[in-house]
């Protein structure tokens, strides 16, 4: 079982808002992170379901720098901080722990495929020795499926045995229920967090003795996946898993950025909020309203607590 002073929780790849002209909206994305953490949801800015590779280094500074001045917690927030070129990687884990945060997601540099473990580990080497803080914290980003780069246990294994104060987790979203399992058993006794990449499997990792979840569809259901994670233990845990699923697979039969921004922009009654940048493209009325039909169906509802 993994060691009670690691942290662990739910985690959601926080949405971006774009105004209309495709620019980042500082005013909506701060409204969300404080819904999110109402709900006890940590802040995973600039994941995958963020558009990050979408946005510049710039405009990440510059949104974690507005969501850390407004009081919420940084201890709450693991940005992603990766990029595919090792001098803006630095650049933007060293801001993000300058700031407090409670560690930088990290994915692979992901251009070149077919790199081997040395020169990734070569690649994370130079970017914990670049950032040169002992107050760094990196969570390891396994999306194979999206970078065709992976993270082997190997790698893991070698990272943790070099970089052991700095080396303290994964998100693990390749899928495959058996490697994380792996992950949980070779590497939480040495305090590394393992974290399904999405609610699906939190049941299953909570049991093995994981960290929780970063899940994209927390950005639309909070609540209910964050009360799982409190209560996994609880005789109604897999009734609360297979409503989760379902959530999950409705949303997963459209693109699934649009699809959660629509929910939210209904959820806000913003327009707004259906912004994508390209190449992705905003929901139409038409899909928006199959969704919807499809959510309804589900008795689904997103919770409009109020934020602090």
């Amino acid at each position: 079982m993994k060691s009670q002073n690691q942290a662990s929780g739910v985690f959601s790849p926080v949405l971006t808002p774009f105004d209309s002209d495709l620019n980042p909206d500082i005013d909506r994305l701060i409204e969300h992170c404080k819904w999110l953490l109402s709900y006890d949801v940590g802040l995973a800015l600039f994941g995958t379901n963020s558009e990050a590779n979408s946005l510049s280094v710039a405009e990440r500074r510059l949104m974690l720098e507005k969501v850390v001045e407004t009081g919420m917690p940084a201890k709450r927030m693991l940005p992603g901080t990766s990029t595919c070129n090792l001098p803006e990687t630095v650049e933007l884990t060293k801001h993000a722990v300058d700031l407090g945060v409670l560690g930088t997601l990290m994915l692979p540099p992901f251009y070149y495929k077919g790199v081997s473990d040395d020169g990734l580990f070569d690649y994370f080497s130079r970017v914990i020795e670049g950032v040169g803080s002992k107050s760094l914290r990196i969570y390891l980003y396994h999306i194979p499926q999206v970078t065709e780069v992976p993270i082997s246990l190997s790698l893991i294994e070698r990272l943790i045995k070099s970089y052991p104060q700095v080396i303290k987790g994964i998100k693990d979203s390749g899928g495959d229920w058996e490697n994380t399992r792996s992950m949980i058993d070779e590497f939480s006794e040495e305090g590394f967090d393992v974290y399904a990449g999405s609610e699906p499997f939190l049941l299953q990792v909570m049991q093995a003795g994981g960290a929780g979840c970063v899940s994209a569809t927390a950005n639309v259901n909070p609540g209910a996946i964050s009360k799982l994670y409190r209560e996994w233990n609880y005789s109604d845990a897999g009734k609360q898993q297979s409503n989760l699923n379902r959530v999950r697979r409705a949303f997963s039969e459209f693109p699934m950025i649009p699809a959660m921004k629509a929910a939210v922009s209904r959820l806000r009654e913003d327009s707004d909020w259906l912004n994508v940048r390209p190449p992705l493209v905003r929901m139409g009325a038409g899909e928006r309203e199959m969704l919807f039909e499809k959510l309804d169906s589900i008795g689904f509802e997103m919770e409009s607590q109020e934020t602090a």
